[in-house]
């Protein structure tokens, strides 16, 4: 800096900030061992404001306007100071610009899963992503919680601190909404609503308002898809027609089997599944016309603190007589609200029914 501009600089007359960024959310007012005197103008521009820090504490905070600095208009930094009867001689102070303008298209994801639970397909891990606007509601409070005494604070850096707030708070929106996993795509709207009220809840701590807060896309494995895919088909397929369609297949691909003794057993072979199968799919098709089945009840058990599984009715009683699950497991499934021993669940009851008390000591 030259001589100059060091004496120039001495005593600061102007205040401003001129914002010619598109991502600054905080600006600290440069000075060279500069000062500022008595009757200094400050310029707070529309969707700024400013605010007055002395030695760490902070003072006054101007609105949008034009103001000429006098101890009328700085009663907390006049306060600090000591200024009872006014001030003659210049004075040093911090001044931070902080931007109250809409910061949009923010973008948000999640790392890595998150872990859910629905009624019909037991704990379920989503990836989710989008994006979200915001603005600084309460400058000081922003400074004091979010931005301290950066010289230049950008949304980047917001975002950083801001990104996993925003991902805990959504996955606890999607585990308490209560909506199906089938039927997300239907309401993503609302849990986007449903996320921002939350998030805003927490936000005002830090001086700051979500405007908009969007899901993009949630992602789930691959096998579950399909799993939804065919769990669908069933409430809108006509139940007996798929059956045909399916039992047809099956005597063809039977028919066509000339590995079982030539072309005319293969037809004989695939005539008599064809038989079987229709009495089968016939069976079926009364039972799917009879209501939609019921859902698989899964259970998950906690092994030496760690939870497994989950684990169907069959599957625990083929454990419990392999000695690997008794009546005081912990367990848990969609809908209760916390483990339970084994014993007293309604559903368990019937799988250690199964298992054979310990056999008689031997006959002396």
């Amino acid at each position: 800096m030259s001589l100059w501009n060091k004496l120039r600089n001495e005593f600061i007359d102007i205040i401003e900030w001129v914002d010619d960024t598109n991502d600054t959310v905080v600006y600290k007012f440069p000075r060279y061992q500069n000062e500022i005197k008595n009757g200094a103008k400050l310029t707070v521009r529309d969707s700024q404001v400013a605010v007055f820090v002395n030695e760490g504490q902070i003072a006054d905070v101007y609105q949008p306007g034009m103001y000429t600095l006098t101890t009328e208009n700085m009663p907390i930094l006049s306060t600090l100071k000591g200024w009872k009867y006014g001030f003659n001689s210049p004075f040093k102070v911090d001044v931070f610009f902080v931007s109250t303008k809409r910061f949009t298209d923010q973008k948000w994801g999640t790392k890595n899963p998150f872990t859910v639970p629905d009624e019909r397909f037991g704990m379920i891990e989503i990836r989710a992503f989008g994006n979200y606007g915001f603005r600084v509601t309460d400058a000081a409070k922003f400074l004091r919680e979010i931005a301290g005494t950066d010289q230049r604070f950008t949304t980047e850096e917001i975002n950083g601190q801001l990104r996993s707030l925003i991902v805990s708070t959504f996955s606890q929106s999607f585990g308490k909404s209560g909506i199906p996993i089938d039927y997300f795509v239907n309401n993503i709207d609302e849990l986007s609503k449903l996320s921002q009220e939350k998030l805003n809840e927490k936000f005002s701590e830090y001086g700051i308002t979500l405007t908009d807060f969007n899901i993009e896309n949630a992602s789930m494995p691959e096998e579950l898809k399909k799993e939804i895919f065919e769990y669908s088909r069933l409430g809108k397929v006509d139940a007996a027609k798929l059956a045909q369609l399916k039992m047809a297949k099956s005597i063809e691909t039977a028919a066509g089997n000339e590995g079982l003794g030539g072309a005319g057993v293969g037809m004989g072979v695939g005539m008599g599944m064809g038989h079987m199968m229709s009495g089968m799919m016939g069976g079926m098709v009364n039972q799917m016309n009879a209501g939609t089945p019921p859902p698989i009840i899964q259970f998950f058990v906690a092994v030496n603190g760690q939870q497994t599984g989950p684990y169907t009715i069959e599957q625990l009683t083929q454990m419990a007589l392999q000695g690997k699950f008794n009546p005081d497991s912990l367990v848990w499934k969609a809908g209760m609200p916390n483990w339970a021993a084994a014993s007293s669940v309604a559903e368990l009851s019937a799988v250690f029914s199964q298992v054979p008390p310990p056999p008689p000591p031997p006959i002396p």
